[in-house]
């Protein structure tokens, strides 16, 4: 991104309040919210710089295996089709458990809103430790029709992420895998574990990949702190 760039106060000044009638200190508030958010824009910009100027990430040499939902066994260079990466998400839907994670399922429920255009430019599967045909059931369920779902095989993959649980619960693991020739390597994993997360706070990325906190933080209301989705209300 260019060293030479306008302040964001200056920016901030070209703004127009969509509605008359605002006080002078709503205005005076408000560009020096947006002031902010420009910086914070910024800021996204370089974050994303860096992600993609990572060097190569290490090479994953275990075999890890998993099945698609027409019974394929696979190996993890398999789940690239034809694309150089692979987005993952594995989510909690494991077979001890009689529903899938509920906020999984929120932020599954927008991805696959996405899912067709995201697959034009990588490839991108749900992993999850319940029997893939389980995993569609849910999906048929929800009437999700563009996301792609695959079950690992064994535990090995959860238990070396270090998401798998003492009681056979798992926690979600969003990753980017990259091929270069016949080699996978691991480009990006998320990394903000809960003793990451401020006071007050759930653990979560920045930016926050949920389409659900990111609309509730733009209200006056905010995202709250002891309110969740639901799979149904």
């Amino acid at each position: 991104m260019s060293d030479h760039l306008t302040p964001a106060t200056e920016l901030a000044r070209h703004a127009h309040t969509p509605f008359p009638g605002a006080s002078p200190q709503y205005e005076s508030a408000r560009r020096a919210l947006l002031a902010d958010e420009i910086e914070l824009r910024r800021h996204m910009t370089r974050v994303a710089e860096q992600r993609r100027a990572l060097p190569p990430g290490p090479v994953i040499r275990k075999d890890y295996r998993f099945k698609d939902e027409h019974g394929a066994d696979l190996g993890l260079a398999d789940l690239f089709g034809d694309k150089t990466t692979l987005i993952t998400y594995f989510w909690m839907y494991g077979p001890q458990r009689e529903r899938p994670c509920p906020m999984c399922t929120n932020w599954l429920g927008a991805v696959n809103g996405n899912a067709a255009d995201v697959q034009q430019k990588a490839a991108l599967k749900v992993l999850g430790r319940s029997p893939v045909e389980r995993q569609l059931a849910f999906a048929q369920e929800r009437g999700w029709r563009d996301l792609r779902f695959v079950q690992t095989v064994g535990d090995d993959y959860a238990q070396d992420l270090g998401i798998l649980l003492p009681d056979g619960s798992e926690y979600p693991a969003l990753i980017v895998f990259q091929r270069t020739g016949s080699e996978v390597r691991l480009f990006w994993a998320s990394e903000m574990t809960r003793e990451m997360a401020d006071p007050g706070q759930d653990p979560r990325d920045a930016p926050d990949i949920a389409a659900l906190w990111s609309l509730l933080d733009l209200t006056p209301e905010g995202r709250g702190t002891d309110w969740y989705p639901k799979l149904s209300y």
